[in-house]
């Protein structure tokens, strides 16, 4: 098969990620259009030995980091959670940015991401947190965390407060949730599912988003009870037992993408 038909179906995927990482349609475009002249041009350039996106993005990203970029605003990306994200892009250094995108907009695995920006895990790993630390600078905000085990409780205060976010309360039962939000009004809640009383965090967010709306990130053991296939699904979900570094960066994108939860499905 020829280059051509191998990244063809990835082209469209690329102008988002390009457009993202340039800060407009035009310069994004042209960084595409670059690179797809530069693989005509020689194709050598385009590694044989990775899967055809990961080549892909690896050559675009060779090519736009040899150059001065020069971000300009403007377009919109094509999806309301990108269009937030534009709110918040210029708070990112250019590589921190890329890794933060090849993850959290483009889907790469981690090891895939790794390839395309040819570091290593730890370095893809150093530089996802550095876009973590730098949201937090510029959008601190206050969290209320629902979750009835207290060492799960501490755990996840201490990932939100090295994020650089404020815990303004810990709830252990629906009533206590819905009181705690209902009185900080925070800017991200963190909710497990099945609470020390019986109750439901997926209910005490059903109530809540009643009458306020607020980034919402489910934590829970139990994933088949949001993952049901009908809508509304959870835009962000941590699956027990968690990874520290998962916790972070999903906190990281709920707020960089500003989407609000919506009504989620009963627990059954």
């Amino acid at each position: 098969m020829s280059v051509a038909n191998e990244v063809a179906a990835h082209l469209p995927y690329l102008r988002r990620f390009a457009r993202a990482v340039t800060g407009s349609q035009k310069s994004g475009d042209a960084y595409v259009a670059s690179t797809l002249e530069a693989i005509v041009a020689d194709p050598d350039i385009f590694p044989d030995d990775l899967p055809p996106r990961v080549a892909l993005y690896h050559t675009f990203l060779k090519i736009l980091n040899s150059v001065s970029l020069n971000d300009r605003p403007g377009g919109k990306s094509g999806g309301p959670a990108l269009d937030a994200a534009d709110r918040h892009l210029d708070v990112l250094t250019p590589r921190a940015r890329q890794a933060f995108l090849l993850v959290a907009v483009e889907d790469f695995p981690a090891g895939d991401a790794a390839a395309v920006m040819d570091v290593s895990p730890v370095e893809l790993q150093n530089l996802i947190d550095q876009a973590g630390r730098e949201i937090a600078q510029e959008m601190a905000t206050t969290v209320v965390i629902i979750e009835d085990e207290p060492l799960i409780a501490m755990e996840l205060e201490q990932l939100v407060s090295d994020l650089g976010h404020r815990v303004v309360q810990v709830a252990r039962t629906r009533q206590q949730a819905i009181a705690a939000i209902d009185k900080h009004k925070p800017g991200l809640v963190l909710a497990d599912i099945q609470l020390a009383d019986g109750s439901s965090g997926l209910d005490a967010i059903n109530d809540v988003l009643k009458t306020y709306e607020v980034a919402v990130v489910f934590i829970t053991a139990y994933p088949h009870r949001l993952l049901t296939g009908t809508r509304p699904e959870p835009t962000f979900l941590i699956t027990k037992p968690f990874q520290a570094d998962n916790v972070k960066a999903i906190i990281s994108q709920a707020l960089f993408f500003d989407t609000k939860a919506r009504l989620a499905p009963a627990a059954s």
